[in-house]
């Protein structure tokens, strides 16, 4: 067996996390009720934030035996992250992200409860390019290694890094730091879109990833079911 595959104990159907990235909260209940149990752990971001009902999805998703995972990416003054981070538990949410500085990381971890708080590294939606404009003078990897390295030893149970860089942070750190990667697109011939650092799923667990996110790949299928069972069954097949 692959040395960096995750020997972590989640069952392997929940290693898929579809981003439910709609406008509205009755398009995300038609696409999780058309993909039935095909996938069981859901993660909601800032689109449904704004269009109202969020906690409410929440709650009829785990009424509906779902998992949660909110990715609002908090960055604020760190007291106001710490009592948002404090408003998710007791809500049914198994991980949150923030996106910031050290300061931030240990606010959010000091108040997660049961919520496991995930910190960001790069966005895959980031290049080298991208972060000159930024101002970071290092490379991707040595940047998403600075990062998971500090938010694991702030309290911090993860990150969220693109399966590009998985490999190295399992050579680097720890092996409990969970590793949830996006940008995942379960074909080589992927359709452009914004996101520049993506891999397969064969490619993100066998560098060492615990979950990816699909989002579009499945959304825009015409058989959304059959495209959430073709991931899993890419992920049987790593796993197998």
């Amino acid at each position: 067996m692959n040395n960096l595959l995750s020997t972590k104990p989640i069952p392997d159907r929940e290693r898929l996390i579809m981003a439910l990235d709609v406008p509205s909260v009755e398009e995300a209940k038609t696409i999780v009720g058309e993909i039935g149990d095909s996938i069981s752990f859901y993660k909601v971001g800032l689109e449904l934030f704004m269009s109202g009902g969020y906690f409410e999805l929440i709650k009829w998703l785990n009424e509906k035996g779902k998992k949660v995972f909110v990715d609002l990416k908090f960055f604020d003054v760190p007291e106001t992250v710490a009592r948002a981070v404090r408003a998710l538990n007791g809500k049914g949410i198994e991980f949150a992200t923030v996106h910031g500085n050290d300061a931030i990381m240990k606010a959010a971890a000091r108040e997660k409860g049961t919520v496991k708080i995930l910190a960001v590294t790069v966005l895959t939606s980031l290049d080298r390019g991208d972060l000159d404009d930024l101002g970071f003078d290092c490379d991707v990897e040595k940047l998403v290694v600075s990062r998971a390295r500090r938010a694991l030893a702030l309290g911090c149970d993860g990150v969220i890094s693109s399966g590009l860089e998985v490999s190295v942070l399992r050579k680097e750190i720890d092996n409990k730091l969970l590793v949830i990667s996006p940008g995942i697109r379960p074909v080589e011939n992927r359709q452009e879109d914004d996101q520049k650092r993506v891999v397969t799923v064969s490619q993100a667990f066998l560098n060492g990833t615990d979950y990816i996110v699909v989002g579009r790949p499945i959304r825009d299928a015409l058989d959304r079911r059959e495209s959430a069972e073709r991931v899993q069954r890419q992920i049987a097949e790593v796993f197998g």
